[in-house]
């Protein structure tokens, strides 16, 4: 567990908005959202809220011993089961290639379309800057489709940007995002309360399994317990001794 030391009131993290009812969480790959916010979302949907998934992908990529096309079925599957262990019913796939992501006008207007089918105020995505923390070096497509997400915030709202989704798919625009969060920030605004959420957080992970079990040699259950519990203990200096889940938070 992270050592705790003590902070400022300067760097204390402000909670989230609660003055919402839907939220459209939008990334690369199956998982991200596990790594990133599933303590969170659980807690979301305990409240009633309404949360739907939107990937770009089905990180039919991420396997080196796994032939594409049986991995991202696979894939598909593993990510379906994990939103359905934090209350998350809706879970949609772009078929955007994984690993060759494109930031672009195709990638937005896939994303304001999914905004203005399922109208959010709050607008989820994965760190979109080149590092995590200054240390690792980010994927191209989770820059890719962090930004996109940011910029498609705006796009859902005016219609005279991809106006075929009004003529074509019958669309409207959306201007009601009110806060987009970015998960897995370095530089973290606001946080919701990880306590509620977190066991369930760690089976959420758990259920990507064939992904973990490729990727280290830990006990599965172990390495899930471990990341995310440090994770959260590690915000808890900035959010009143609880263990929390961080979110940079861009208001519209």
């Amino acid at each position: 567990m992270t050592e705790q030391t003590s902070a400022t009131p300067a760097d204390q993290l402000t909670p989230m908005p609660e003055d919402w009812q839907r939220a459209l969480a939008v990334v690369a790959h199956p998982d991200d959202l596990e790594y990133g916010c599933a303590a969170a979302v659980a807690g979301w949907t305990d409240g009633g809220r309404e949360v739907t998934y939107l990937l770009a992908t089905r990180g039919e990529a991420g396997i080196d011993t796994l032939d594409p096309a049986t991995c991202g079925p696979l894939r598909e599957r593993e990510q379906r089961a994990s939103a359905a262990v934090v209350g998350v019913e809706a879970v949609e796939f772009l078929d955007h290639k994984d690993g060759v992501v494109e930031y672009g006008t195709a990638l937005r207007r896939d994303i304001a379309a999914a905004i203005r089918r399922h109208r959010p105020e709050l607008l989820i995505t994965l760190n979109h800057r080149d590092t995590w923390r200054g240390i690792a070096w980010n994927t191209p497509d989770h820059v890719a489709v962090g930004r996109a997400t940011l910029d498609a915030a705006a796009d859902a709202g005016n219609r005279w940007i991809f106006p075929e989704l009004i003529e074509e798919q019958g669309l409207e625009p959306w201007d009601g995002v009110r806060w987009v969060a970015v998960a897995g920030s370095s530089t973290p605004t606001h946080a919701v309360d990880a306590s509620a959420g977190l066991e369930r957080s760690v089976s959420s992970l758990l259920e990507h399994r064939t992904y973990i079990e490729v990727l280290t040699d830990e006990d599965p259950e172990k390495y899930c317990r471990t990341f995310l519990t440090r994770n959260a203990q590690s915000l808890a200096p900035r959010f009143g001794g609880k263990p929390a889940v961080g979110f940079e938070v861009f208001s519209r």
